[in-house]
C-alpha cells in the first residue's frame, strides 16, 4: 500500500495515458486508417481542402483521354506528365478562387445561368456546341431541341451528368471572367504616371562611360572570406527562398542502346519480310500478324509516311513492293495496292446509330434507311441527328466538320472520299449504322493505298543483360560515401542533375526519369538508390547529394551557386579603389579614363525602360544612374553586373509633350490589365497553405 501511495501519481499518469492510446486505437479500428497514415491517400491538401488520390486520378485520366482522343496514339511521358500538371493547376484555380469568390460575395444565379444558356446573349460555350458554322449565332432550333431531350433524361444518365459538368465549366468560366472585370475595372492610371511611363520610353540619354570588367582580375587572385559570402547572403536573402523541396543528386549511366549487331538483325528480318509481303495475297493479315505499328491499311496522301518511304510509295506502280528503308531507329517496307486522284478534304455530317439499342442490326439498318428517305425528301438533318443520333455529334446537328484523310476510320474514309457532294447514304461500320451526308469536297490530289509493315531497331536481351551486368556490378561494389571515387576507377563519368522538383518529368541524358525521381524524394542526403533504375535502353545507379526544404534556404544550401557573384563582389572591391582614386581631381569623363588607362566609350539613345548597354550588359544601375544625372556631371563609382563603372552625361534629347494624355493612360492602364489577373492568382498563390504529395503516386 505505501508502495502504491508514493507511486499513485505516476500509476494514474499511466493508466490515462494508456486510455487514450486505445481510444485513438478504437478509432483506427473503427475507420480502419491508422492516424499516422490518415494522409497517406492524399495527393495534396490546398488550403486545408484535401485532393484523394481516386478524386484527382480520375481527372489525370480524363485529362489523358482527351489527349488521346485530340493526338491518337500512345501517351508519352511528357504527355502523362502534362496530365498532372493541368489536372493540379484547375485544383489550384478551383479552390483558391472559390474562397476568394465566395469571400467577395461573387456567384452566377440560376436565373443567370439560364440566361447564358438560352437568353439574348449566349455564353460563348453555348455558341460554339450549338451556333450555325454559317452565321455563327447560336442554333435556337437545334437547343431547344436538345433542351427538351435532357428534360426526357434520367438525373442519373451518362448525357445529364455531361450536360451537368457542362454548366458547372460554363458557370466557373463566368465567375474566373467576373472576378477578373472587377480586378481589372480597379486599375486606374494617374497623368503623373502616364507622363512617367511615356518620359521612360522616349526620353534619350547620351552618355560616355569607363568600364573596368570583372574578367580583368583572374579568379584565382580572388580570396572570398566567410564574411563575404554571409554580408552577400544577407544582401539577397529574399530571392533564395524555395517554393518547393528540390532534390540533386548525382548518377552514372550505363547506355543499353542497340549495338551494330542488332541493327544488322533487325534489318535481316524486316527484309525478309517483306519479300514475303510481295507474294502474300492476304495483305491485311500479314500486316497485322508483322507489322510493329499495325497501321490500318487505307488511302494516303503524300507527305504522310517518313520521307524517304513517301518518294518511293508515290512514285511507285500498283502491286509494287518498296523497303525497306530506315528512318529514325525503324525499317519500313510498302507494298502499293492502289493508286488514284481524290479529294483532299471533305466536309460532312451523320446520324449514329447503336445497333444494341436498336434490337440489332438489321433493325438498325431498316431504321437508317427510313432515316435517309427522310432526308431524301428534305427532313432537316440537324432535328433528325439530335433525335436520333448517339454520339457526340447529335448535339451539333451531327457536324463533323471539314476534315481531310487520316482523320476517320478506313471504312468511313474510304466511303465519304469516293462519294459526291450532295449524297445520302447507309453505311455500317464498326462503331455502327451511319447515316451520312456529304457536304462537300474541296481539292483533288494523288493518293496510294499501301500496306505498310515496320520493324525497330531494338536492344536485343544480350545488349540489354551486359549492360544491366556492368549497372549491377557496379551498384554491388560502391557505396553512398565512395560513390565517385568507385565511379572514376570504373572509368564511368559521373553525371548531375541539381535541384531537381518534385513533378520534374525530364532530366538532361535520361529517358523517362520518373520512377528515379520517386525514389529521390523518399531518400536521405548521401544514401545510394535502392535499386539499378532501368529506364528506356539506360540503366542509372544514383546517390542523392543534397535536399533543399521549402522555404527560406541557409547559405550553405546556397553557398555554391553565389560563388561566381560573391568573387564578382569581391573584385569589384578592387576594381571600385581604383576608379575612387581616378576620380579624385579628375574634372570629366576622359581624364578618368586616362589615369587608369581606358578610352572612355560613348552610347546614343539610351532609353531607362530599356536599360541595356550595346556589347556589354543589362545594366539596370548603370542607366538609371544616367538619368539621374546632370550633364556633365561624372557619376559615382557603379557596381554593375559586368563591372564597375564610372558615368558622363553628355546630354538629354527630351520627346515631345504628349498631346493626348488620356490615350496614354489608356495605353498604360491596358499593359498593367494584361498582368492583372495572373498576378492577382499569384498573390493568392504566395498567401495559400499547399502541400503537394504528387511525387508519391505520378
Amino acid at each position: 500500500m505505501t508502495f502504491l501511495r508514493n507511486r499513485a501519481g505516476i500509476i494514474i499518469v499511466v493508466i490515462i495515458g494508456l486510455a487514450i492510446v486505445a481510444f485513438l486505437l478504437g478509432d483506427v479500428i473503427r475507420f480502419g486508417t491508422p492516424f499516422w497514415a490518415s494522409h497517406q491517400n492524399e495527393v495534396g491538401n490546398i488550403n486545408g481542402e484535401s485532393l484523394s488520390y481516386q478524386e484527382f486520378n480520375q481527372q489525370v485520366e480524363q485529362s489523358t483521354d482527351n489527349m488521346r482522343q485530340q493526338m491518337g496514339g500512345n501517351m508519352s511521358p511528357q504527355m502523362t506528365a502534362y496530365a498532372v500538371e493541368d489536372a493540379w493547376n484547375q485544383n489550384l484555380r478551383r479552390l483558391l478562387l472559390d474562397k476568394e469568390l465566395e469571400m467577395i460575395g461573387l456567384g452566377v444565379g440560376r436565373n443567370e445561368l439560364n440566361d447564358m444558356v438560352s437568353g439574348k446573349n449566349p455564353s460563348p460555350m453555348i455558341v460554339q456546341n450549338f451556333g450555325n458554322p454559317q452565321t455563327g449565332e447560336v442554333d435556337r432550333e437545334q437547343l431547344n431541341q436538345f433542351l427538351t431531350n435532357i428534360g426526357n433524361e434520367p438525373a442519373n444518365s451518362e448525357l445529364s451528368q455531361q450536360w451537368s459538368s457542362f454548366l458547372m465549366a460554363m458557370r466557373d468560366n463566368r465567375l474566373q471572367e467576373k472576378y477578373n472585370n472587377l480586378i481589372q475595372n480597379s486599375i486606374y492610371v494617374t497623368s503623373l504616371e502616364a507622363n512617367e511611363d511615356y518620359n521612360q520610353r522616349n526620353k534619350i540619354a547620351n552618355f560616355s562611360y569607363v568600364l573596368l570588367d570583372y574578367a580583368a582580375v583572374q579568379d584565382n587572385d580572388v580570396k572570398p572570406t566567410d564574411a563575404d559570402y554571409q554580408k552577400y547572403y544577407n544582401e539577397h536573402k529574399a530571392s533564395f527562398k524555395n517554393d518547393m523541396e528540390t532534390r540533386s543528386f548525382e548518377y552514372v549511366v550505363f547506355d543499353a542502346q542497340p549495338t551494330a549487331q542488332d541493327t544488322a538483325l533487325a534489318k535481316e528480318t524486316i527484309s525478309k519480310l517483306t519479300e514475303e509481303l510481295a507474294k502474300t495475297t492476304n495483305d491485311s493479315l500479314f500486316a497485322v500478324s508483322n507489322s510493329e505499328q499495325k497501321r490500318p491499311i487505307a488511302y494516303i496522301k503524300k507527305g504522310t509516311l517518313s520521307p524517304v518511304l513517301d518518294s518511293l510509295v508515290f512514285s511507285a506502280a500498283k502491286g509494287t513492293t518498296v523497303g525497306p528503308v530506315y528512318s529514325d531507329g525503324v525499317y519500313e517496307s510498302a507494298k502499293v495496292i492502289d493508286v488514284r486522284n481524290s479529294p483532299d478534304s471533305v466536309t460532312a455530317r451523320h446520324i449514329l446509330l447503336n445497333p444494341t439499342m436498336e434490337g440489332g442490326i438489321d433493325k438498325a439498318q431498316a431504321k437508317a434507311d427510313s432515316i435517309k428517305n427522310l432526308l431524301v425528301d428534305g427532313a432537316s438533318f440537324a432535328a433528325l441527328a439530335v433525335e436520333f443520333g448517339t454520339d457526340g455529334t447529335k448535339d451539333n446537328g451531327g457536324e463533323l466538320g471539314t476534315f481531310a484523310r487520316g482523320n476517320m476510320i478506313p471504312a468511313f474514309e474510304d466511303a465519304v472520299f469516293d462519294a459526291k457532294p450532295g449524297d445520302i447514304f447507309v453505311l455500317n461500320t464498326q462503331y455502327g449504322v451511319h447515316v451520312i451526308k456529304v457536304d462537300a469536297q474541296k481539292g483533288m490530289s494523288k493518293v496510294v493505298k499501301a500496306v505498310l509493315i515496320d520493324k525497330s531497331v531494338a536492344s536485343s536481351n544480350e545488349t540489354l543483360r551486359a549492360a544491366y551486368n556492368k549497372a549491377s556490378s557496379f551498384f554491388g561494389s560502391t557505396n553512398g560515401k565512395s560513390f565517385a571515387d568507385d565511379a572514376k576507377k570504373a572509368g564511368l563519368t559521373v553525371e548531375v542533375a541539381d535541384d531537381i522538383a518534385p513533378m520534374q518529368p525530364q532530366i538532361q541524358n535520361l529517358s523517362s526519369p520518373r520512377e528515379l525521381v520517386k525514389w529521390a524524394f523518399k531518400a536521405e542526403k548521401g544514401e545510394l538508390s535502392d535499386k539499378v533504375y532501368e529506364l528506356e535502353n539506360q540503366y542509372v545507379v544514383a546517390r542523392i547529394t543534397s535536399i533543399r526544404p521549402k522555404g527560406q534556404l541557409a547559405l550553405s544550401d546556397v553557398k555554391k551557386e553565389i560563388e561566381p557573384a560573391v568573387i564578382n563582389k569581391v573584385k569589384a572591391a578592387k576594381l571600385e579603389q581604383q576608379l575612387n582614386d581616378a576620380l579624385k581631381g579628375a574634372k570629366s569623363i576622359d581624364e578618368v579614363a586616362k589615369k587608369v588607362g581606358k578610352t572612355a566609350k560613348a552610347e546614343q539613345n539610351i532609353v531607362f525602360a530599356n536599360p541595356i548597354i550595346p556589347g556589354v550588359a543589362q545594366e539596370d544601375k548603370v542607366v538609371g544612374t544616367a538619368f539621374g544625372l546632370q550633364p556633365k556631371q561624372l557619376s559615382k563609382v557603379i557596381e554593375g553586373t559586368q563591372g564597375v563603372y564610372v558615368i558622363e552625361v553628355n546630354d538629354f534629347v527630351n520627346p515631345p509633350a504628349l498631346d493626348n494624355i488620356d490615350r496614354q493612360k489608356q495605353q498604360v492602364g491596358q499593359q498593367v490589365k494584361q498582368r492583372a489577373a495572373n498576378q492577382a492568382f499569384q498573390a493568392l498563390l504566395d498567401k495559400a497553405d499547399i502541400t503537394d504529395n504528387r511525387v508519391r503516386f505520378y
